[in-house]
């Protein structure tokens, strides 16, 4: 910082050697993609580059690297978090059903988030949908056991690849058709495919499976 010859020469010592602040964790990874979705505003995703991105956001292009691994990665990052976030617990709507449903429902819309974006090539759609996979499975997990701690399914005789079956049959539509499912897709795969065989194999009463029924389309927003 240059002198100031019209202040004492203390306080010009002092302005040149006062610590700068630094952007640290969630702080600095936050501006980083705020800066990300703006350059994406204003050059498309064609033009993108992360050079763009470091110098948008005042950081270098290591410091974006070592976060995100690869320019889909950073893309990815910067579109998911504008559309819909998976990262926090899923509603609790306290039911099993309504759990699954709403856990669908963001995957769903987190595996097209690049609609957001007109020029989006392929290889982030297919990373949105690979994410939004492996980030629903996780969601289900925590659906589970509060499930289990309601009382509405026994874990421990649940299997995995069941367990796995909502978010597993979704991913497998969202692969084949390259659009959002409509939401009544969603529904069928809760109340005609997962839930029969769950209250079948772990339901807490031996008895027999309870019905689901169906709710309103309300329940998908």
């Amino acid at each position: 910082m240059p002198l100031d010859r019209d202040t004492p020469l203390a306080e010009n010592r002092d302005r040149q050697t006062a610590p700068r602040t630094r952007r640290r964790g969630d702080t600095l990874e936050q501006a980083i993609l705020d800066a990300a979705w703006e350059e994406l505003a204003a050059v498309g995703s064609a033009e993108l580059t992360v050079a763009a991105v470091a110098a948008r956001a005042g950081t270098s292009k290591a410091v974006l690297y070592r976060r995100w691994p690869t320019r889909t990665d950073l893309l990815a990052a910067a579109i998911s978090r504008r559309v819909v976030d998976l990262a926090g617990p899923p509603p609790d709507t306290g039911s099993l059903r309504g759990d699954v449903i709403a856990v669908l429902t963001a995957m769903n819309q987190r595996a097209h988030a690049a609609q957001a974006v007109p020029d989006i090539g392929g290889d982030l759609a297919v990373h949105l949908r690979r994410q939004a996979h492996v980030d629903g499975a996780d969601q289900t997990g925590i659906v589970l056991d509060r499930a289990a701690g309601r009382g509405e399914i026994d874990l421990d005789a649940l299997p995995a690849r069941l367990a796995r079956l909502p978010v597993d049959l979704l991913h497998a539509e969202l692969s084949l058709r390259h659009s959002p499912a409509p939401d009544d897709l969603i529904v069928e795969i809760v109340d005609d495919l997962f839930l029969p065989l769950a209250f079948l194999r772990a339901s807490p009463s031996a008895s027999h499976a309870p019905h689901a029924p169906h709710a309103p389309r309300s329940d998908l927003r």
